[in-house]
């Protein structure tokens, strides 16, 4: 007799115990993230606790750098000797296979030169306007109109009766975040409104998306340099937001002349003058350097 998946016999009073984790089982990717994590403790690598998806291993001058995400790799170091050990070492562990230099990782298409890497997402960027059908649409300079600001209590603005469209494209926008620091801020006002969208909130999403048809290989580059240098600027705009009268905290981190880190994001709290607001931005741009 076959017996649909999922079986359990009442009258049964037996466990099974489960001696190996199979795809599609809710504890498999907990337990493949457990023997990847203590395969690479065991070769001297140590776990990022801001950051569980990077691990670092740091002995004699020789420094190495791995990213996960699931079962997809990239390493990355200053010595190619050591990398290669490493490769080894894995590769006597699990059945990996090596796929070179980087190029494509994860929607995030990497372009080398011998004084700088530039990362982009071009082809991420011409697959969403596709899908919306704006591939062939006219480009716009801007991502969002200069001073947009989103009533909830204008009655001709109605709201949307299919919310999964809208909530979908920011979610892909926000991804798109990773390469494109232009989009913080206008990403940051349209993901504010995922849970009950309007139908002037998809018009402005769709018209970022013009904007994005202007220049899909936008990206940022890391440069090469002797410096040793971070310069942060940083910025509040004093209540910004007309429905809670928060102010909007946007920043922009380089290290050695290379932009590292940006964010646009909607304060905690309600500052009471211009001057609150900007001594808010300027600690959590501290914070960040820190």
């Amino acid at each position: 007799m076959t017996l649909p998946l999922g079986y359990f016999d009442k009258s049964d009073k037996r466990v099974c115990k489960l001696k190996r984790s199979l795809y599609g089982l809710k504890q498999a990717p907990r337990k493949w993230n457990e023997k990847l994590t203590a395969a690479l403790v065991e070769n001297g690598f140590s776990q990022r606790k801001n950051d569980y998806s990077l691990f670092i291993k740091s002995l004699n001058g020789v420094f190495i750098a791995l990213l996960v995400y699931v079962d997809d790799i990239v390493v990355t170091g200053n010595n190619v000797e050591e990398i290669l050990k490493f490769k080894r070492f894995l590769s006597s562990k699990f059945k990996i296979k090596d796929l070179g230099v980087l190029k494509y990782f994860l929607g995030i298409e990497v372009i080398r030169s011998d004084t700088e890497i530039c990362l982009s997402q071009r082809k991420y960027t011409l697959d969403l306007l596709s899908e919306f059908g704006l591939l062939g649409s006219k480009p716009c300079q801007t991502p969002i109109e200069p001073n947009v600001r989103f009533d909830d209590n204008n009655v001709n603005d109605l709201p949307l009766t299919n919310i999964t469209q809208y909530q979908r494209l920011v979610g892909k926008l926000i991804y798109l975040t990773l390469t494109r620091p232009d989009i913080s801020y206008s990403v940051h006002v349209l993901s504010q409104f995922m849970h009950s969208p309007k139908v002037s909130h998809l018009k402005c999403a769709m018209r970022f998306l013009k904007y994005l048809k202007s220049a899909p290989g936008l990206g940022i580059c890391v440069k090469k340099s002797d410096e040793n240098s971070i310069v942060v600027f940083v910025d509040s705009d004093w209540g910004k937001s007309i429905m809670e009268r928060k102010s909007i905290t946007g920043y922009c981190l380089f290290l050695n002349g290379s932009i590292i880190g940006w964010k646009s994001k909607k304060q905690s709290t309600i500052s009471r003058s211009s001057a609150e607001a900007e001594y808010r931005a300027l600690a959590d741009a501290s914070c960040e350097v820190i």
